[in-house]
């Protein structure tokens, strides 16, 4: 008999069933990435995690004959319901074994949760910050995920949601580069110089962490500036952009991160990170005692680079902050030792992003899909 229960976060038992189901379920493969365990019981500590500052969520696991079968978390983030004038509630960190009626009971709670708060939708998976992967993967099965920029799952997933009445809200994209191949046309470069030459905008090389943690308030800033347009945006608090940097140095190469500014102020970004995931394959979420000397030497021998974080204040858009941030990420490119590059998690909303990426060579390859189901 299967039952549904929600978990105290307060206990270790509890918390420790929560987030070792994946570890459990992907055991035997080869593309699922695990995060550190650390990281998976970070999102489920109210007292710590910046998001319950302003939001809340509960989580929920399956069990059978003392066996954890499923889980699934239940979000509110409250600022996205007001800047976008919604009642949505969220789901995330949905797991179950391949049998529906799991998935269904674990449903009903995450909609009963919903329901109580007087939220009329629920979007997911959808997580608690910028870093969190959007979707349920439906394309793209074959390859191994970008370390734990985005989500994994087996096929029947998506089966499984879609059976349960939900529809589709918005894909994420990834894209793959072959390094060589992604060649800027020369008129872009052209225009990146000129606009530098005429001081609208200029590109700042961050040498150190130190040096990335006395811009990260106007990174921040920039941020809340340039996605109000996207789907996924809600305006982060200080506490959560300083959460949200100071897990980016974890994995950051600073000669990485390119900072567009205008008159001293960020007006733009590109980060890109070395990809660990074979380290982290390998830790399976220990990190300690050895596993982090070994992620730090895969940031070195790595041949794969994850892009995840590319954009320009929209009044840049249209003077040359496109071009700039082009010719920057063709010489992050070219000019390392990487040969493969993952654009990670691009919204089909992004047209122009999207479609200036596969004119430079980005080859489609994997694809996340948000749902939306009315209650």
């Amino acid at each position: 008999m299967i039952s549904v229960r929600q978990i105290d976060t307060r206990s270790k038992s509890d918390v420790q069933q929560f987030v070792q189901l994946p570890y459990r379920l992907y055991r035997d493969c080869p593309q699922w990435v695990p995060p550190p365990l650390i990281d998976a019981k970070a999102y489920l500590n109210k007292e710590k995690h910046p998001f319950y500052e302003h939001s809340d969520g509960d989580f929920f696991i399956a069990e059978r004959g003392g066996d954890i079968i499923g889980r699934i978390a239940a979000i509110e983030n409250q600022p996205y319901n007001q800047y976008h004038d919604k009642k949505q509630a969220q789901f995330y960190f949905f797991e179950c074994i391949e049998e529906f009626s799991v998935a269904e009971m674990l449903f009903a709670r995450a909609f009963e949760w919903a329901r109580d708060r007087g939220l009329n939708q629920i979007v997911g998976p959808k997580g608690m910050g910028p870093l969190d992967g959007y979707g349920l993967q439906v394309e793209g099965f074959e390859h191994r995920q970008m370390m734990t920029m985005m989500n994994y799952n087996y096929p029947y997933y998506p089966q499984f949601v879609e059976k349960l009445g939900f529809r589709k809200e918005v894909d994420f994209v990834s894209h793959y580069i072959h390094t060589p191949d992604f060649i800027v046309p020369e008129r872009v470069h052209r225009i990146a110089g000129r606009v530098r030459k005429r001081g609208i905008l200029d590109v700042l090389d961050l040498q150190n962490k130190r040096q990335l943690r006395t811009w990260a308030k106007r990174i921040g800033t920039a941020y809340n500036s340039a996605f109000v347009n996207n789907w996924e945006y809600y305006p982060l608090s200080e506490r959560e952009i300083d959460f949200v940097l100071e897990n980016v140095l974890l994995l950051a190469d600073p000669r990485m991160i390119k900072l567009i500014l205008h008159e001293e102020q960020v007006v733009g970004f590109l980060f890109a990170f070395p990809d660990v995931s074979a380290a982290l394959q390998r830790a399976r979420g220990k990190l300690f005692p050895t596993g982090i000397f070994d992620l730090l030497l895969e940031m070195r021998r790595t041949k794969w680079v994850a892009l995840n974080g590319a954009g320009i204040l929209p009044e840049f858009q249209g003077r040359g902050g496109n071009a700039l941030l082009y010719s920057e990420m063709e010489k992050s490119l070219l000019g390392s030792r990487f040969t493969h590059a993952d654009l990670t998690q691009v919204a089909e909303s992004a047209v122009q992003m999207r479609n200036d990426l596969e004119n430079l060579g980005g080859k489609r390859y994997k694809n996340h899909r948000v749902y939306i189901r009315d209650l």
